[in-house]
């Protein structure tokens, strides 16, 4: 399975929903990063994807996925789970 990684804040409803989805797709182990408990990984967030304000920012593997609505259109789409087994 793909490496997941996800900027996220502790309280985002939205980081949840993304989270809760991958973990119905078979995904264990997701490397959070907390932008609002580590300032300086917001600049890293927004380093690695030109124009992010927003959490959760979703990596894939090397891919930048987006954020939740994104995640779940992959997903409606039938390209989550190949990506995911990348």
């Amino acid at each position: 399975m793909a490496k997941i990684t996800m900027y996220a804040t502790a309280v985002c409803p939205y980081c949840i929903r993304a989270e809760q989805l991958l973990k119905r797709k078979g995904v264990s182990d997701i490397e959070k990063i907390y932008v609002d408990r580590e300032p300086a990984r917001r600049e890293e967030m927004e380093a690695k994807v030109p124009g992010a304000r927003t959490v959760p920012q979703i990596f894939i593997g090397a891919v930048h996925v987006g954020g939740c609505d994104d995640l779940h259109e992959l997903d409606r789409q039938g390209k989550l789970d190949p990506l995911l087994q990348a």
